[in-house]
């Protein structure tokens, strides 16, 4: 396997409650991050580890994400003419970003349900999932490692992130055993995961984030996978059933301890926004100042 042959998928077919009533009408996955969708960012972090062919799972009310995607004949010609070319690029950027496609999950069954959706796409090759409401750093290559540590050892690879143990809850977690040979330091050996437990009864404070790349067998124990927590088929259902097979190549969970923006979560939300254009040369300077103001303020 090499990283041309590799897919993502993006599942992107949730209600997006927490932010009603701005998702009533609009995906989650559109909300604007600074100045582009939140599943730009997630399409861009892809592309930069070397995928070109990326399929979004999709729900009902869902079409703004595959306009979003498509040019703008009409648009781009105004800008053109305008000569507004700095804005011009940016809007092509966003059409040229890669082979992507779309297909629809119909009744939301849980993360698994939609891996599972993206078998036929996806065939016998392994692929890459990215969930959308977490949003990596650019300057922190997560999936470019994650890819190299698959190649290299045929494992499934989980990314993990250390928690506070009272936000253990929120997360799948991890039980890790030492690290796998030849691997990386940061690399660990998955024995076990835990849908969200309490924290009293967690194997570890290594959260399970968004980042996925996982072996084309996932697909045949999601198939055989019952509803789990929530009612819903959890893909880590079945990479628990993954890292228990004896025979098999296992799951290994890369640590990860880059910069990552939690776009799940109201507040969480709008601190990514204030970190991603705090860091950007043409905000950032007038950003800190007035943040250094505000905060001086309450």
């Amino acid at each position: 396997m090499t990283k041309a042959r590799i897919k993502a998928v993006i599942p992107a077919a949730g209600l997006g409650t927490r932010f009603l009533p701005a998702t009533k009408a609009m995906p989650k996955e559109m909300l604007p991050v600074v100045d582009k969708p939140a599943i730009q960012y997630v399409v861009e972090e892809a592309v930069a580890a070397g995928i070109e062919d990326i399929l979004v799972i999709i729900g009902r009310n869902k079409n703004a994400i595959s306009n979003h995607f498509d040019s703008v004949p009409e648009l781009e010609g105004k800008l053109s003419q305008k000569g507004d070319h700095s804005r011009l690029a940016r809007v092509v950027a966003s059409s040229d970003l890669a082979d992507i496609h779309y297909l629809r999950q119909g009744e939301p069954k849980g993360l698994g349900h939609a891996v599972l959706r993206a078998r036929t796409h996806v065939g016998d090759s392994s692929f890459a999932v990215l969930l959308g409401d977490d949003l990596m750093d650019e300057r922190d290559p997560l999936l470019t490692e994650m890819i190299a540590e698959h190649e290299r050892s045929g494992a499934a690879v989980i990314a993990l992130m250390e928690v506070e143990p009272e936000q253990i809850h929120l997360y799948g977690t991890a039980a890790v055993d030492g690290i796998p040979e030849g691997a990386p330091d940061h690399v660990r050996h998955v024995t076990g995961l835990v849908e969200k437990p309490a924290r009293e009864e967690a194997p570890s404070n290594l959260a399970v984030i968004g980042r996925y790349v996982l072996p084309a067998a996932v697909f045949d124990i999601l198939e055989r996978t019952p509803p789990g927590k929530g009612g819903e088929i959890q893909l880590t259902d079945a990479l628990q059933e993954l890292a228990a097979d004896p025979d098999g190549p296992g799951v290994h969970g890369l640590i990860f301890r880059g910069r990552r923006y939690d776009t799940g979560d109201r507040l969480e939300y709008i601190k990514a926004i204030v970190q991603l254009a705090a860091d950007r040369d043409d905000l950032g300077p007038d950003l800190r100042v007035w943040l250094k103001e505000f905060a001086e303020g309450i």
